[in-house]
């Protein structure tokens, strides 16, 4: 028990002297594809300004305490982030810095549509919404009004150019998920990823026993 108590002191004191108000711009590292932000005082900065990225190694970080881990980025918030002039995103081996483009190709190899992602991401984050990758229920996004530890997440969202076309298994499929977990299944339409300002029109789904 003494040991348990000496160790927690411990940590509480390493924590305790990680500051949470450092101001942008933020310093991470490129890593195979992955952004990491390794300065545990920008990481917990960052995440605090708008619950970016997650630190490593946990699952539910609480948003009213610094964390002394490292800051893992998706690749699309850092394309953001970078616009925003709020990220550095140094290459890990030879220090190149790279902008916004050369981070958005790098991205694009990984993600499908992410020009459109990106331009739902970016409206999202306008209207002041938290929003966090959404693979694990199927969609694109999660979207919080508050943030992940202080309410759950009211919105799944999937990206679909305007053009593009969702069978009906699939929307009954997303939707029944989304319902399951106490969420919104809703659609974000694209008029055009190619103008540089498209048309976003959202269809919020609300599913109902007959």
């Amino acid at each position: 028990m003494g040991e348990q108590k000496n160790a927690n002191e411990a940590l509480s004191e390493k924590l305790g002297k990680i500051r949470r108000d450092v101001e942008p711009p933020y310093l991470a590292k490129l890593v195979g594809d992955e952004v990491i932000v390794f300065d545990h005082n920008h990481g917990s900065s960052l995440y605090a300004k708008g619950f970016y990225g997650k630190p490593i190694g946990i699952k539910k970080p609480d948003p009213n305490l610094p964390f002394n881990r490292e800051l893992q980025l998706d690749l699309l918030e850092a394309v953001y982030l970078v616009k925003k002039g709020w990220l550095i995103v140094e290459d890990t081996l030879s220090g190149k810095r790279y902008n916004a483009a050369e981070i958005q190709e790098i991205a694009s190899k990984k993600y499908d549509k992410l020009r459109e992602k990106s331009f739902v991401y970016e409206d999202l984050r306008a209207k002041g919404y938290i929003v966090r990758p959404g693979l694990k229920f199927g969609a694109d996004f999660t979207v919080y009004r508050q943030g992940p530890g202080l309410d759950h997440s009211a919105f799944v969202v999937l990206v679909l150019e305007h053009e593009n076309r969702i069978s009906s298994m699939d929307m009954v499929r997303a939707g029944r998920l989304a319902t399951s977990v106490k969420k919104r299944f809703v659609i974000a339409s694209i008029s055009s990823s190619e103008s540089e300002n498209p048309t976003i029109v959202y269809y919020v789904f609300k599913w109902f026993k007959p």
